[in-house]
């Protein structure tokens, strides 16, 4: 049985929000995120974020990320 296309990334703008809703899908979490354009936007950095509810807060952009579960 041939194996199932991967599913594309989400495309979102970069900088463009300065809060983002994430699911467990997205972890380990990054900012910027893998859908997002790095050419715009600062060095990819891994973020700390407690599974049950938690939230981020990236240190070079502000964006906050939220666990939507």
């Amino acid at each position: 049985m041939p194996a199932s296309p991967a599913e594309p990334a989400r495309q979102i703008l970069a900088n463009a929000e300065n809060r983002y809703e994430v699911t467990r899908k997205d972890l380990p979490l990054s900012c910027p995120l893998p859908g997002m354009a790095l050419w715009n936007s600062h060095p990819k950095v891994y973020l700390p974020i407690v599974e049950d509810g938690g939230e981020s807060t990236c240190p070079y952009c502000g964006a906050r990320y939220v666990l939507n579960d």
